[in-house]
């Protein structure tokens, strides 16, 4: 998809930069001209990314941020404010999908850090970084990263639906509080794409996967990122509050081939 200039310029943050879908994201910002924010709890990671994205080491942003420390949120904030003022665009991807098992064993911790990093994370850093955007004028969108699983609920993943769930919701509400200061606040629910250094799935899981997938295939490096750009972008800015899923149809159903008899 092209954004002309659209984001030339622009100042983005990203989480989970070091991630699946955040290298994605984060490609495609840098390809379109904006200048980057890359955030993920693995810094040592961020200047490998930085190189491999081609992007100025001179202007580019790095934090290791731990989203489950509020201090470690603050302190990202205050790199933005300190060398940007503000950022233009923000967004929320940093996430974890752990397959927990049953409810009746889950583990009070594991539950506890599941909500921290997909929910109150996204929380926190919304709410720093518009106070900044507030203070500057600066007229922007936020982008959360959210999943289908917002609306389905298959057993071993209960945890996570409910923290999707959450993180649809609570960007309903940034959205209507963030409107009279002209920030824009989405969900972008992307589809199936394994691979995450944090989330195993075996393989068996992963084909399965796949092959309810009504388009028949994984989610790519252009999926997500073009969702998140065209709500980022001019041509959009009359949305606020909405979730668009780039899922190849999985959450419309499982696909099942039909046989004639």
């Amino acid at each position: 998809m092209q954004f002309g200039d659209d984001f030339r310029g622009k100042r983005v943050v990203v989480t989970g930069a070091a991630g699946i879908f955040g290298g994605w994201i984060a490609a495609a910002f840098g390809r379109a001209g904006a200048i980057l924010c890359l955030s993920d709890m693995r810094g040592d990671l961020l200047p490998a990314l930085v190189d491999r994205l081609g992007l100025d080491p001179a202007v580019t942003l790095c934090h290791a941020t731990e989203l489950t420390s509020s201090g470690s949120i603050r302190e990202l904030a205050a790199l933005v404010a300190t060398e940007w003022g503000a950022p233009d665009i923000v967004v929320n991807n940093a996430g974890i999908y752990p397959r927990t098992g049953e409810l009746l064993y889950l583990a009070e911790e594991e539950f506890d850090r599941i909500m921290s990093v997909n929910v109150r994370a996204p929380f926190l850093v919304t709410q720093a970084m518009a106070k900044l955007m507030i203070a500057e004028r600066v007229a922007g969108a936020i982008v959360n990263i959210g999943s289908g699983a917002a609306r389905q609920m298959p057993t071993g993943s209960v945890t996570y639906c409910v923290s999707k769930t959450a993180l649809d919701r609570l960007s309903k509400g940034q959205a209507l509080e963030l409107a009279p200061h002209k920030i824009r606040v989405n969900v972008v629910e992307p589809g199936f794409a394994p691979g995450s250094d944090f989330s195993y799935l075996p393989p068996e899981y992963v084909d399965r996967m796949t092959a309810g997938i009504p388009l028949a295939r994984t989610s790519g490096p252009d999926d997500t990122a073009n969702a998140v750009m065209f709500l980022c972008s001019p041509a959009t800015g009359f949305i606020t509050g909405t979730a668009i899923a780039v899922d190849g149809g999985n959450s419309i159903g499982t696909y099942q081939p039909t046989t004639n008899s």
